[in-house]
């Protein structure tokens, strides 16, 4: 085992890491990775005169489990002798709050805290336990998910924290397998926590790992080698494109942009994107690349496009603002009307189920169990946050997504309407499928015939009930 500490050590040098007599800190989550990584900084630190900080954020997912991690991880620091700082927040509430994937706000909380520890202990570089088993994973989560050359090109050794570009994230085990990890920890007994969660194949990366790369390693045992070189080669690659691309754009004797070969053309609208922090993805690039004066939209309140030398320009647009006009509505009696955002409703309920005469499909017209509907229903707009499970579709996902996947536009998303129970469950969307929850089926006692038209300059149009 000597061998692996000796491989890292190398490694550390030869990529200049971390450097004699420096803080770094170290983030420890308590599982195997970072506990090894720990105990080897620990064992290399006399020799280089390393003051290690331990750092651990509690992402308080996992209720009791998450702070026996947290006390595991400062146990661990003490017995070592180190200091160990630790930060949490509520993920799942940042995540609501922010608009943004358990995945996603985890991360930036996590990056703001040790970029935050590093800068008070004048560290200016923050060790994380990515290992060669996280590279072939993350090339395949990346292939699957349509990444060019850089995306493909995997971690580095040392990058830019992405919450403070003064401060380096360094990956000393990047060439280390899991299964050295393993071993190494076996034989100097060194204790870590599993946690459940990796276990979980809903998760992409954990059925990537449990279930496709080992069917993957049958047919190729050398698999995991032959990844590494190939992202190996492919980040030289990148890096090559990324530095001719650049090259161009600050030339003042610059070849015409239509006279450069389409993957030079592709990669100088990229590097431009990435600086005005839009991801480049395949098809804004292709629409720059081919239409040149056409503005696109790639963020609600960005528009970019390109002149004809090349050069993308950015214009922020002033985002609409949510409508926060609703109308409480009580079903009484057999049928009613009402009107709400320039929308005509019409409603009735009959005590026949799905058995009794059929009502043809026609636009302007749904039909819903009332019963679970109930008497007293919300008419509004979509809100931040919304969620709605259309019929057919297994959970409830962000309203704004099914807009997106509709080709619905920003301005019209905001005066469609939205009818909501009491417990504030939508039930229908304007141009959307129905909820699922609130279809007809063998069950249903009564039904409420749900009709609509928005009135438009004085004259009324039959609201379109097409599927998204």
């Amino acid at each position: 085992m000597a061998d692996l500490l000796n491989q890292v050590a190398e490694c550390i040098t030869r990529q200049g890491l971390i450097h004699h007599g420096e803080t770094v800190v170290v983030a420890v989550s308590g599982g195997l990775d970072s506990m090894v990584l720990l105990h080897l900084l620990h064992r290399l630190s006399r020799a280089a005169n390393w003051r290690l900080v331990v750092a651990h954020f509690n992402h308080q997912l996992r209720d009791r489990a998450s702070d026996a991690d947290e006390a595991f991880v400062r146990r661990a620091a003490e017995r070592l002798g180190w200091p160990c700082v630790t930060g949490r927040a509520k993920i799942g509430r940042e995540a609501k709050t922010r608009r943004l994937s358990i995945e996603m706000a985890a991360r930036e909380c996590r990056h703001a805290f040790l970029a935050q520890t590093a800068r008070l202990n004048n560290a200016g570089a923050v060790a994380l336990a990515h290992h060669a088993d996280d590279q072939v994973e993350t090339f395949f989560l990346r292939l699957l998910r349509g990444a060019g050359g850089t995306g493909l090109a995997g971690m580095k050794f040392a990058s830019p924290s992405p919450a403070d570009v003064t401060i380096q994230l360094v990956r000393p085990l990047l060439t280390i397998s899991r299964a050295e990890l393993e071993a190494f920890a076996r034989r100097h007994r060194i204790r870590f926590r599993e946690d459940a969660s990796n276990a979980r194949t809903d998760v992409p990366r954990n059925r990537l790992r449990h279930e496709f790369l080992p069917r993957l390693r049958q047919f190729q045992p050398a698999l995991d080698k032959i990844v590494l070189r190939t992202m190996e080669l492919v980040g030289d690659d990148a890096e090559f494109a990324d530095e001719t691309a650049r090259r161009w754009l600050h030339s003042r004797r610059r070849r015409p942009f239509a006279g450069l070969v389409v993957a030079l053309q592709r990669r100088v609208l990229q590097t431009q994107l990435r600086d005005l922090g839009v991801e480049p993805g395949f098809d804004c690039v292709e629409q720059l690349r081919v239409t040149a004066p056409t503005p696109i939209t790639v963020k609600p309140d960005l528009l970019v496009w390109r002149d004809a030398t090349g050069i993308v320009h950015a214009n922020r647009a002033e985002r609409p603002a949510f409508d926060s006009a609703a109308k409480d509505v009580v079903l009484a009696g057999q049928r009613g009307e009402i009107e709400f955002a320039a929308t005509r409703f019409r409603w009735s309920v009959t005590a026949d189920g799905p058995p009794a005469r059929r009502l043809r499909t026609v636009d302007g017209r749904e039909l819903f169990d009332a019963d679970r509907v109930g008497r007293r229903i919300v008419l509004r707009h979509w809100q931040p946050g919304d969620r709605f499970q259309p019929i057919g579709l297994g959970r409830a996902t962000k309203l704004q997504d099914l807009f997106t996947n509709a080709r619905v536009s920003p301005a019209e998303r905001r005066r469609r309407v939205v009818a909501a129970t009491t417990d504030g469950t939508i039930f229908w969307v304007e141009g959307l499928r129905i909820g699922e929850r609130f279809k007809l089926t063998a069950g249903t006692q009564h039904r409420l015939i749900w009709r609509w038209t928005r009135e438009t300059a004085g004259s009324s149009v039959e609201s379109a009930g097409a599927p998204c």
